[in-house]
Formats: structure tokens, sequence, C-alpha cells
């Protein structure tokens, strides 16, 4: 294979396996066998596709690519899809399955980024700029999932008030109902959550590699994990009943402050985070 075709299969395999594990996420905080059965079938095509770079390398050089720390970075990353393959094949402990997956989605970032180093010039420039735009993407679809959750949150409060002071407006029967509402904030909240998880993973690893000093402490990383876990907690509230729903949507509310925060505050003081 080519070095750009190689950069290409990783540049896709990175997609993919995060679109798996925010399918996988989702499917865990809250059971959904259509959900469980794609992350599988994406799991397995990035099994494949790995597989098919591995045999190709071996066919290319002769041996198996571990002789490397690259390499053997990306052999890690396919043995912890392949022994996740096989666990899922016999139980079906979800939890176990997704932080598997997650350390291996790690070791495929890390692989690819290095491999971004090594490359030729013009590979170098195009792996790194695509996989800052996916980095992008990522945060932006994040940012949009939580605004639907805020949404969803407002709509709540808006019905629960009209049927307290038993309200009946002529557009009361355009309201979804309040189960509607609060299931819309959960499930936005549920993808929310992983896309922005994986966008600072893929952004930690740019970091590494293009700038020269930058600071995990930067505002705008320390405050894109407190949204992660502002998030995570208003979902683990909710799922252990320590949340009603009332209290619910006033926290995803509140919650929804800290994303602007972080979106239009925190890039202003961040060294490596500007608009233009």
């Amino acid at each position: 294979m080519t070095e750009m075709t190689m950069a290409r299969l990783d540049e896709w395999m990175i997609i993919l396996y995060a679109v798996s594990l925010v399918f996988y996420f989702t499917d865990y905080v809250k059971r959904n066998t259509y959900l469980h059965y794609c992350a599988v079938f994406l799991f397995a095509v990035v099994f494949i596709m790995q597989t098919t770079t591995i045999v190709a390398r071996v066919i290319q050089h002769g041996q198996l690519p571990i002789y490397t720390l690259l390499d053997g970075v990306y052999i890690i990353a396919w043995l912890l899809l392949l022994v996740s393959l096989l666990f899922y094949t016999f139980h079906s402990y979800n939890l176990i399955l997704f932080i598997m997956n997650s350390i291996g989605f790690v070791f495929m970032t890390i692989h690819t980024f290095g491999v971004a180093q090594r490359a030729s010039l013009r590979v170098s420039e195009m792996l790194i700029s695509e996989l800052l735009l996916i980095h992008i993407v990522f945060a932006f679809l994040a940012y949009v999932a939580f605004a639907f959750a805020f949404a969803f949150a407002i709509l709540y409060l808006i019905v629960y008030r009209l049927l307290k002071k038993k309200i009946w407006t002529k557009q009361f029967d355009r309201y979804p109902s309040l189960h509607q509402t609060t299931v819309g904030m959960k499930r936005s909240i549920y993808a929310g959550i992983p896309l922005l998880f994986i966008s600072l993973l893929l952004g930690l690893q740019w970091a590494q590699v293009v700038l020269e000093e930058w600071s995990v402490f930067d505002p705008k990383v320390w405050m894109s994990f407190l949204v992660v876990l502002i998030y995570s907690g208003l979902v683990y509230l909710k799922k252990i009943g320590r949340l009603r729903a009332n209290d619910f949507a006033w926290s995803v509310l509140i919650a929804f402050l800290f994303v602007l925060v972080n979106f239009f505050v925190a890039s202003q003081w961040s060294s490596f985070h500007y608009w233009m």
C-alpha cells in the first residue's frame, strides 16, 4: 500500500472507531439494541481494516510490523479490538467492552499522529490537518447535542408550568409531552458526552504533535474536561434517582452555561485556541 493510502485508511478507522464509541456509550447508558449492533458492526469493520493493513505490511516487508514503537502501538490496538470482539461473542459485559475499545481508540490515535510525524511532508501535513478537522467537527457536534438538550429542557419547564397552573393555550397541543422532553434531554446528552470526549482526545494528540509549547491546564482544555464531567455527573445523578425531572431540566440549563463559557470565553484565554 502507498503512504497516502495508509494515511487515508488510518483516518477512516479513526472516524469509524469514534462513531462506534458514541453508539456504544449511548447503548450503555440507555439500552438501544439498534445502536448496540451498529457499534459492534463498526468495530468489526475497523478490525477488518486493521487486519488488512497488517497483512499488507507483512506481504510488503516479509515480517510482522512489531519492531518499532508505533508498530507495537498499532498491534496492541488491533489485539484490543480482536479480544473485545471475541469477548462479545461469549459475554455481554458492555462496560468492559466500552472501556477496552476506548483504550484501543487511544492507541489508534497515538499511532495515527505518530505516523503523521514520520510521513513525508505532503502526507504529514494532510493527515495532521484532516485529523484536526475531525477534532473540530466532533467538538461542534457535541455543542449541537448539548444545545438540543438545552432546548428540550426549556420545553420541559414550559410544559411543566402550563400543566401545573392548568393553562391550556391554543399552542398547547403543539408542545411535546414531559416524557418526550425528558427523553430528548437525555438522548442529546448521551450523544454529546462521547463526542466531546473523543474530540478532546484527538485535540490533545494534535497539540502533542504540532505545538512546541502547550499545557493540559490551558483554559480551553480543562474547561472542556469540566463540561464532560458536569454532563456525566448529571447522567449519573439522574440514573440513580438523585435528580428528579424538574431538577434535571434546571441542571441541564445551568450546564449549558458552562458550554457557552467554554466556547466563547475559554477560547479567548487559550494560548492555542482562538478565533480569527
